[in-house]
Order: structure tokens, then sequence, then C-alpha cells
């Protein structure tokens, strides 16, 4: 019973979690110059998967893609913002590689066919599970640590990922799947 006779027990802290929520934040801060960078990194890259594709359902959804991406990156300017940091990309190499292995398909397909459009959509999807799982990661962060602001922003990017996904998913069951399949 506290000294004020209310009953309940003072919250118990530890050494290590008084010097944990430091850690956290440093943590949550990589994370952000990470996926700012990845973000980055993507629009410079989305015109190229974009140019390579020649279904016109796919080629619409990276338009739209790009442009959400270039929203990402302002959005994530503005969590430095919230957070009293500047805004510093930490080269992902997730990322890196992730868009490595896109250029790979397209240089592997022949051009012009619906078979390098599944090529490009298998790896615009790895793309968008590596965001979706970091957003999602970083949202967590954010509502641990308290920083709600921060954590509405991240999940909205997280939306938008996921429903980026589900598009790409869609094109492909609906659509260009079906004319790779039928292609000699």
């Amino acid at each position: 019973m506290k000294k004020d006779g209310t009953g309940t027990a003072p919250k118990f802290r530890t050494k290590t979690s008084l010097t944990a929520e430091p850690a956290l934040k440093t943590l949550f801060l990589d994370g952000i110059m990470d996926i700012y960078w990845a973000e980055n990194h993507l629009v410079k890259n989305l015109p190229k998967m974009m140019k390579e594709s020649t279904s016109p359902k796919l080629e619409t959804a990276f338009q739209n893609h790009l442009k959400e991406t270039i929203e990402h990156v302002a959005r994530l300017e503005q969590i430095f913002t919230l957070l009293d940091e500047k805004a510093i990309a930490k080269k992902c190499d997730a990322m890196e590689g992730l868009t490595k292995e896109a250029e790979s398909i397209i240089n592997s397909t022949e051009a012009q066919t619906a078979t390098r459009d599944v090529g490009i959509i298998l790896a615009a999807q790895k793309v968008e599970h590596y965001e979706i799982a970091t957003y999602g990661g970083l949202y967590q962060l954010a509502t641990t640590l308290g920083l709600d602001e921060v954590a509405n922003i991240l999940e909205q990017t997280l939306i938008e990922e996921k429903k980026a996904d589900q598009l790409l998913t869609d094109v492909a069951e609906n659509d260009i799947n079906y004319q790779a399949a039928d292609e000699a």
C-alpha cells in the first residue's frame, strides 16, 4: 500500500527497465532511418519496374504506388521532425538486395512478356512484405514508447503497404498469371 493510502503499489522499475527505454528509442530511430533509405531507394527503382511492365494494370499499380511512396518519404520526414531528429537515411541492405533481385528477374526474362510481369510482381511483393514487416514493427515500437502521433503516421503507411500488396496479388491472380501460363 502506498503512503497516501490508495492501496495501489508503486510501479516497480528495475535498473534494466530504466536503461532499456533509451536503448529502445535508439533502436526505433535506427529503424526509421533504415526505412527512410529504403523508401527513397524505391522512389528511384519503381519507375524501372514500371518501365519493364507490359500490363497496363501493373503499370497503373506501380504509378499509384510511386505516388504513395513519395508520400511515405514525406511522412518519414515528418516523423523525424516529431522526434526532433535530423532526417538521415541509413543504408538498408535488405531493400538494396530486394531491388537487385528485381533487376535480376528483369534481366533473366524476355522483354514484353507476361512472364516478366509475373516476375516483377513477385519481386515487388517481396518489397511490400519487407515494408509491411518494417512498418508493423515500427508501429508497435512507437506505441510502446508512447509516441502516439508517430504511431498513427506509421499505421497509415502500413495500411497503404498492405493495400499495395493486395493490389499486386489481384493483378496477378486475375490477369497476368493466366496470360503467362498461355505464353509459349
